[in-house]
């Protein structure tokens, strides 16, 4: 692959660190990679590597992600969970960088607060990834804008996409952001009191100023989804608020449920759907169960008929975090 982009010994924190050719280098190297393991015909690149990966909230993709692309690039992972380290109770965050980064080659880190990350990769030496914080997803993200890339025939900067939801979450925040960086046509559709601080669509839409973006923030979900190629939405609740916030969040975000009406309300017959995971889009867990007997809803943020029709994308997604978080770490790892 020939390309001027240089992001060996890189952080990867959050989308606007990154300029817009750095995104467009990730996946083409992504594409590169999903190629070539399918194939079976990919090469380690990072064999004597060790990666640390921290993780104080719970995982599936991101855990499964990072440890299978390690391996499958040669590197070996540490995972250390929740009461694994003394991570501000005991040590300092930039202490712990300092004695990871004489031990390791890389640090993920999952958890709450985006200082943390940040502080980690003040202090490390080593490149950190940020594998999900209150603020920011940028693996997430990352893997959604290839997953379109991949699922339409048109140019990133001409791709429309929606997420409905509370859009003040990690996953709402960093979709905002990746799109005005790569100058698509982003919509945010939700109540007023849940869309992204202040503060980030500010910063979003000066370099929209500069990347050709189109950014909307509106509470009518006809107006936000009309021509959109790609609806998003996640979880009504994040993990760590409390129980109590469900009913609120019922209240206001019920109107913003993806369902058939709202695929239809695109007037795209091709428009596809995606999810972050997991979905509570039926009763078949015990929170989904508890919720279609708290308020008579079986499936939440979408309903099944959605999720598991022939317009979902949401286990491709689940796929290509694999392939998104072993571009970043063969780019920011290899020798």
């Amino acid at each position: 692959m020939t390309t001027t982009v240089d992001l060996r010994g890189r952080s990867y924190l959050s989308e606007l660190d990154f300029a817009a050719e750095e995104i467009h280098h990730l996946l083409d190297l992504t594409e590169e990679l999903k190629k070539a393991r399918r194939a079976g015909t990919e090469q380690p690149r990072l064999t004597g590597k060790h990666l640390a990966l921290i993780f104080e909230k719970t995982s599936t993709r991101t855990r499964c992600a990072f440890e299978t692309a390690a391996a499958d690039q040669g590197a070996a992972t540490t995972y250390l969970g929740p009461g694994d380290t003394h991570l501000g109770t005991k040590e300092s965050v930039a202490d712990t960088a300092r004695v990871l980064g004489r031990m390791f080659d890389g640090i993920e880190y999952r958890g709450s607060d985006q200082s943390v990350v940040t502080d980690l990769a003040a202090h490390a030496g080593i490149p950190v990834y940020n594998g999900l914080t209150d603020t920011a997803h940028p693996t997430q993200s990352l893997c959604d804008v290839f997953t379109m890339r991949e699922h339409s025939p048109k140019p990133l900067a001409d791709i429309a996409y929606c997420y409905l939801g509370d859009a003040r979450n990690n996953v709402g925040n960093s979709l905002l952001s990746m799109g005005a960086l790569l100058g698509m046509d982003v919509r945010i559709a939700g109540p007023a009191a849940l869309w992204p601080a202040p503060q980030l669509v500010a910063a979003c839409r000066t370099v929209a100023e500069r990347s050709g973006a189109r950014i909307t923030l509106t509470e009518d979900v006809d107006t936000a989804v009309r021509g959109a190629d790609f609806l998003h939405t996640d979880v009504w609740v994040s993990m760590g608020e409390p129980a109590d916030t469900w009913r609120e969040r019922v209240t206001l975000l019920l109107p913003y449920r993806v369902t058939r009406k709202t695929l239809a309300a695109t007037g795209n017959p091709n428009v596809r759907f995606m999810h972050c995971l997991p979905s509570l889009h039926d009763d078949r867990t015990r929170l989904g169960a508890h919720l279609r007997d708290t308020y008579g809803l079986t499936g939440l943020e979408v309903t099944d008929d959605v999720f598991s029709s022939p317009a979902s994308l949401v286990f491709d997604q689940a796929e290509n975090r694999l392939h998104t978080i072993k571009a970043v770490l063969v780019a920011t790892l290899e020798d």
